[in-house]
């Protein structure tokens, strides 16, 4: 018989059962989370473990379509790192996507000109609406979307170009540190077993030394070794290795 908040009345003479397992509906009760109608509560995480928390979106096959509003973006992005780790230049053939594993090649078409254009998925956005893809300055240009800004287009996964240049690299992000000494140390463990591993940081607050394992000619041999990778520690993804990235300097003792 319920009483009152978190009070309940076993009946005299019942069996120890129904006593315990009024016990642990109260426990139940007390350790509830109110969560409001739309929100999630989101787990507390050091900068390091969001950056190092993101895996390797599985491929999507050749073929796979979407549709919907495109936009594009420049200016201040370009020059910046993109979400896979490489410098955004809004000159090249790149794109944003939300969910499209990073290096994924997209036919972009306009559904108003029906102008085409190839980009390679590099960063993540837009988060805006019903947008499903941010563009590069360059891409735009092509289907004529810099003016409007926005427009519909459709969506479809090709095979990568044949003529990807040949001094293209790739590496595997294993972790992303915010004190430079555990960094280095990861760096140095990583390079003894796969014979190359680097140092990248990303700018902001809290500077981040990203652990970058490998140098490899494809993204097969990429997605193997992050494979091998994703085993042992979890949480990796593939980047595309940016040549003109200077070499990261120790931070000077304070």
């Amino acid at each position: 018989m319920f009483l009152g908040r978190n009070r309940y009345r076993v009946p005299r003479g019942a069996p120890l059962a129904v006593a315990v397992l009024a016990a642990l509906s109260l426990i139940g009760c007390h350790h509830k989370t109110r969560v409001g109608r739309g929100r999630s509560q989101a787990p507390v995480t050091s900068p390091a473990a969001k950056h190092s928390s993101r895996k390797a979106a599985a491929p999507v096959a050749v073929g796979y379509t979407e549709q919907g509003v495109a936009s594009w973006y420049g200016i201040p992005y370009h020059g910046r790192p993109a979400a896979d780790g490489e410098t955004y230049d809004m000159e090249t053939l790149v794109a944003a996507h939300r969910t499209m594993p990073f290096n994924t090649w997209l036919r972009v078409t306009s559904l108003q000109n029906s102008k085409t254009v190839d980009v390679r998925v590099i960063d993540r956005g837009p988060f805006v609406g019903n947008r499903i893809i941010d563009l590069s300055k360059a891409a735009a240009r092509q289907i004529e979307l810099l003016g409007p800004g926005v427009g519909p287009v459709r969506l479809e996964v090709i095979a990568a170009p044949a003529d990807i240049p040949s001094n293209d690299f790739y590496a595997v992000q294993v972790g992303a540190f915010a004190v430079y000494a555990n960094a280095e140390r990861a760096r140095e463990q990583y390079a003894g077993r796969f014979g190359a591993a680097q140092l990248t940081i990303k700018q902001g607050v809290t500077p981040l030394y990203r652990v970058l394992v490998g140098k490899v000619g494809s993204m097969s041999a990429a997605q193997e070794l992050a494979t091998q990778l994703q085993a042992e520690v979890g949480g990796v993804f593939i980047v595309r290795l940016d040549q003109t990235v200077p070499a990261v300097q120790a931070p000077a003792p304070e």
